[in-house]
């Protein structure tokens, strides 16, 4: 997904119908005030109800936050950025990710909407409940999805600052910087948004110290 130029300004027309385009954009907290409840009721269910001692819980817990980071980095790597020859898919692409490319400001697109999150987070549940239950550890996937979502939503968070604000400590700058240079270098290097461990592992990571910092270019993906 190349663009020949980066708007500063605006956001993409993604459907001719009203309606639908305005089901395409949300707000963090609208996505945080669905999702915390959820996450909070799949917490006291394995706690309360199904009697899982509450460090089982938390292990279980942390353990599907940790997936999410792996799942996000395969996501954003192989689905987000596969090369489409075929127009729709090219055109489903944009939808999904390549208008973020070309619209990197663009506030209102950086979490999934409501209702395709919700749909999308069904199917995702019903598959690992599928499999937990095929594993005979039914009981653990409601925590386990609970950090999931949880990971979610801090990825959001994440990605949303990253193209907010400068990094608040010195130490998060490779994050940003990473992501940075996957929008305006070489958008297929660096995918991780809420951490660089993956990509380091697969050997995606930019090689930061030989990056000359393009403060200008920064600027270009910025919300100030």
């Amino acid at each position: 997904m190349k663009f020949d130029k980066i708007h500063n300004k605006g956001q993409a027309r993604l459907f001719k119908n009203q309606y639908i385009e305005y089901l395409t954009k949300t707000h963090p907290l609208v996505i945080w005030a669905i999702y915390l409840p959820v996450i909070a009721l799949l917490l006291y269910y394995s706690n309360q109800v199904l009697n899982i001692e509450l460090t089982h819980v938390l292990f279980i817990f942390f353990s599907g936050m940790f997936f999410w980071t792996f799942f996000e980095y395969m996501l954003h790597r192989f689905a987000f950025h596969f090369i489409a020859e075929n127009e729709r898919a090219m055109k489903i692409l944009y939808i999904i990710h390549g208008n973020h490319h070309e619209y990197p400001r663009d506030r209102e697109r950086l979490f999934m909407p409501p209702v395709p999150s919700l749909i999308l987070s069904s199917v995702i549940f019903s598959i690992m409940f599928f499999m937990a239950k095929w594993f005979v550890v039914t009981e653990n996937i409601f925590a386990f999805f609970a950090g999931f979502m949880l990971g979610y939503l801090i990825y959001g968070t994440m990605h949303f600052a990253i193209h907010a604000w400068n990094p608040p400590y010195k130490w998060m700058k490779p994050l940003w910087r990473n992501h940075h240079l996957h929008h305006y270098k070489n958008e297929q290097r660096g995918f991780g948004v809420s951490t660089t461990l993956w990509d380091r592992v697969f050997g995606t990571m930019f090689d930061l110290a030989k990056e000359k910092e393009d403060k200008e270019k920064v600027k270009d993906l910025m919300f100030k």
